[in-house]
């Protein structure tokens, strides 16, 4: 963006003042004692506008364009890598009253909703239809759908039903020019020129702000059982689920996997039983549904037992009610534990064929060791699509070259392995360096190319992602 004149915090609520009928103007005090959410800085800006219409976003935009005034949009802000963080001068465009759900549709299996509604929240007005989301995270009471789709964010049912790009059949957003971009198709089948929407969606709010999305749904399946498993390796706990992916009356709806530190440390932390657990060894989470919930507990446990000795369990145990269950979901689940011993614990989040993850995660460790200092790091995630979410049992933040050590231990394989330096956290700011180094650049080129097109003035989100 171009060099001007900062206006303060007042100074822009003032001027918003009347803009709109539909806009909410939140000045410095009104914020104060409001939670930043994930980043600190994340309310920096000091000034945060909450547009009830798609109409009042246009009307937003145009008058930060005309005025050359940044924009940061936000949804739940619980984003991991900065990419809510906001600066005085800036505007915080929040979706909180962008919060309906629009239209279910029950036989077609498709949703319509306002890019403010919560992951809980759809999953709750989807209930009564007997549908749910085909997306599921941990963070489901405070991400929001926009930003879900800005992130392009994955989670647990990714090995099955995808990420939000795979969810998303049609989206409505404000982009730079203050032009609405609608394209609110409801169908699978749409062969009709490029698909624009798919810029929009994990770009991060750099190319435009989502207003409305239109998504599809699945039939819940209620009757589950829950086990957690020690297995030798992820190559073992990969051959567990393939065998229940291809079981004629179960399917899978999980599998997680949570590596010797992170089990030992939660587990102490949470007091939790790992009497059955031989070895020291990883820690598989798994769950499927069934016809009914004692129908899914006896073939999980028929088929554990049938797999034992071929994937050499190491000690297993199947959840005996909803309360165990989500005793052994909080374990996975609650896995910021870390930062209480680890304040600003260097965090990451990558992803890989899952055939490489045994191999990284060896390697990872030999490279943390050759830093000093007896670095280690919790390691979990999602295996059945190769995400691991990696965290360093280390203080932040660390100093520049030991920063730069670590990632480069971490960050080290992943392209030429086909993986991704970022799996579904994003780029923000806190990957900024990782994007220039790991990322094609003809890629770089062509997305700031991209850029320069819909938003020549860097109004939205400046600094986040390559721009």
């Amino acid at each position: 963006m171009s060099s001007h004149p900062t206006l303060s915090p007042l100074d822009l609520t003032s001027a918003l003042d009347g803009l709109h009928p539909d806009l909410r103007i939140l000045g410095p005090e009104a914020l104060i004692g409001r939670h930043p959410g994930e980043d600190p800085a994340n309310l920096d800006a000091g000034v945060m506008v909450q547009p009830a219409s798609t109409e009042a976003v246009a009307a937003l935009v145009s008058w930060c364009r005309a005025n050359r005034v940044a924009i940061v949009p936000q949804g739940g802000v619980s984003g991991l890598v900065g990419g809510s963080v906001s600066h005085a001068g800036e505007i915080i465009l929040s979706s909180a009253r962008l919060n309906r759900v629009l239209a279910i549709h029950p036989d077609e299996e498709t949703v319509e909703v306002e890019a403010g509604v919560t992951l809980e929240a759809l999953q709750a007005a989807l209930e009564p239809h007997g549908l749910t989301t085909g997306i599921d995270l941990g963070s489901r009471g405070s991400a929001t759908i926009g930003g879900m789709a800005a992130t392009n964010a994955g989670g647990i049912l990714a090995f099955r039903n995808g990420v939000m790009r795979h969810q998303i059949l049609g989206l409505e957003a404000v982009l730079p020019s203050g032009e609405i971009f609608s394209d609110l198709t409801r169908v699978v089948k749409v062969s009709a020129g490029p698909d624009l929407k798919q810029l929009l969606i994990g770009s991060e709010g750099a190319f435009g702000f989502v207003t409305r999305l239109v998504l599809k749904v699945e039939p819940i399946r209620p009757h589950r059982a829950v086990a957690l498993l020690g297995v030798p390796d992820a190559s073992r706990g990969l051959r567990v689920a393939a065998r229940l992916r291809r079981h004629g009356a179960l399917q899978l709806e999980a599998a997680e996997m949570m590596w010797p530190r992170y089990v030992r440390d939660h587990a102490a932390l949470k007091r939790f039983d790992l009497s059955w657990l031989e070895n020291d060894a990883p820690v598989l989470l798994l769950e499927v549904s069934g016809e009914t919930a004692e129908a899914a507990t006896t073939l999980l446990e028929a088929e554990l037992a049938e797999i034992w000795e071929e994937a050499e369990l190491q000690g297993g145990i199947v959840a005996q009610s909803s309360d165990q269950a989500r005793r052994f979901w909080d374990m996975r689940e609650d896995s910021g534990f870390y930062f209480a011993a680890f304040p600003n614990a260097p965090s990451f989040d990558v992803s890989m064929p899952p055939s490489a993850l045994d191999d990284y995660v060896a390697g990872l460790t030999d490279r943390l060791n050759a830093i000093g200092d007896g670095l280690e790091a919790y390691v979990y995630g999602h295996i059945a699509d190769g995400n691991l979410h990696i965290a360093i049992a280390a203080a932040g933040p660390l100093p520049f070259d030991r920063k730069t050590a670590v990632e480069a231990a971490v960050y080290d394989g992943i392209r030429t392995s086909g993986g991704s330096f970022s799996a579904e956290h994003g780029v923000g700011l806190e990957k900024h360096a990782a994007y220039l180094t790991h990322v094609d650049p003809v890629k770089q080129a062509l997305a700031r190319q991209i850029k320069a097109m819909l938003d020549p003035d860097t109004l939205f989100n400046p600094g986040k992602v390559p721009f």
